[in-house]
């Protein structure tokens, strides 16, 4: 019985603290991202997507993405600003377990299982401002691809800094209906390259 009392005491204490230690990391986060329309921005491009993809007609398909043209450039302006305003913070209130399981202090127990997020925010703005700009000429359904799963992935990001990765990965699915692999597999070779190699080095 002593013995029972003392683990659920222990996980107790473990949940508190990991409770507490991502509270505070939503905290961070939302300081940043609250200067920002980016999450009104990603709904609407959202919903916009999903509008064209309903119509029959391609010339009003194309119509209607041409017209998200202004929300993609200004998302990928922002998120920009957020990146270069987040990678001011110290690499010790940045750094990400990659562990499978969330454990309080898991950044500073295991600091070799763990990425910066301020890198991974910067190669999530690199990818928005690319696709944005649209260089390499990809067809507006493609652009309209290309950019859901570039927002997702960076989203992901988020929710991964905040909570864990199967965390951010389960909201992802229930959503979305789209798994982390999916997404990763739709964004560009850059932010691909870089995301696989920044995660899971």
């Amino acid at each position: 019985m002593e013995i029972l009392i003392l683990v659920m005491l222990g996980v107790s204490g473990v949940w508190l603290l990991r409770s507490s230690e991502q509270k505070h990391r939503i905290a961070l986060l939302g300081s940043f991202l609250g200067k920002y329309q980016i999450e009104t921005l990603m709904e609407n491009l959202t919903q916009g997507y999903l509008r064209a993809l309903g119509e029959d007609d391609p010339a009003r398909r194309e119509q209607i993405l041409n017209m998200l043209v202004a929300a993609e450039q200004s998302v990928a302006q922002q998120f920009g600003s957020f990146a270069a305003e987040f990678s001011r913070l110290d690499e010790a209130r940045t750094r990400v377990s990659t562990l499978g399981v969330a454990l309080p202090k898991a950044a500073s127990l295991f600091p070799k299982a763990t990425f910066d997020a301020r890198e991974a925010f910067r190669i999530h703005a690199r990818g928005l401002a690319e696709v944005a700009g649209n260089g390499l000429q990809r067809s507006p359904r493609d652009k309209a691809f290309t950019m859901s799963a570039e927002l997702l992935l960076m989203q992901h990001t988020c929710h991964w800094f905040c909570r864990s990765r199967a965390t951010a990965s389960a909201r992802m699915l229930m959503r979305h209906q789209t798994t982390h692999e999916q997404l990763v597999a739709g964004v560009t070779p850059a932010t691909r390259r870089d995301y696989l190699a920044l995660t899971q080095a």
